[in-house]
């Protein structure tokens, strides 16, 4: 059989703060939606914008760390798999469907202050707990440069 792909990357804005619960054998699940957007030029030439709303479940320890640092309003990145429910409605008897990604990795995005706000210390992966954006991505500073640039000889190297 040939090898095949179910995997989603989403990069978007929480609908709404999470929602923690715990199954009967004391596992943790949280689920929230998040907001993509795409623009895009109609027919006649204006721009037009479309949200696409997509419902993400997380599982154990990563529903944990999503109830606790995600937010309404919050960037997230998300890395996941697609899956699909199905069951019969009991008022109608009709078969439904519910298609939602399992999340297996987040990061936060933005700053810690304003949601989505760029930068800052909020950064940081799910599953690294060393990996995280609180690196500085500034240039060097002149101002705080010797004024005196002395050309460097064989004499000053010390072996």
């Amino acid at each position: 059989m040939a090898k095949s792909v179910n995997k989603v990357i989403l990069i978007g804005n929480l609908g709404k703060d999470p929602e923690l619960k715990y199954t009967g054998g004391g596992t943790a699940v949280a689920k929230f939606t998040i907001a993509t957007n795409e623009r895009f030029k109609d027919k006649e030439g204006n721009w037009q914008d479309r949200t696409e709303w997509h419902n993400i479940t997380c599982w154990q320890r990563l529903a944990e760390i999503a109830s606790e640092y995600l937010k309404k309003g919050r960037t997230v990145y998300i890395e996941g798999s697609l899956r699909t429910d199905s069951w019969d409605d009991k008022q109608s008897g009709q078969k439904r469907y519910s298609t939602y990604v399992v999340a297996n990795d987040l990061v936060l995005l933005g700053g810690r202050g304003e949601p989505g706000e760029g930068g800052g210390s909020g950064g940081g992966r799910s599953r690294g707990a060393a990996a995280s954006n609180d690196f500085d991505q500034r240039g060097p500073d002149t101002e705080s440069a010797p004024a005196n640039h002395t050309e460097i000889t064989d004499d000053d190297i010390p072996f």
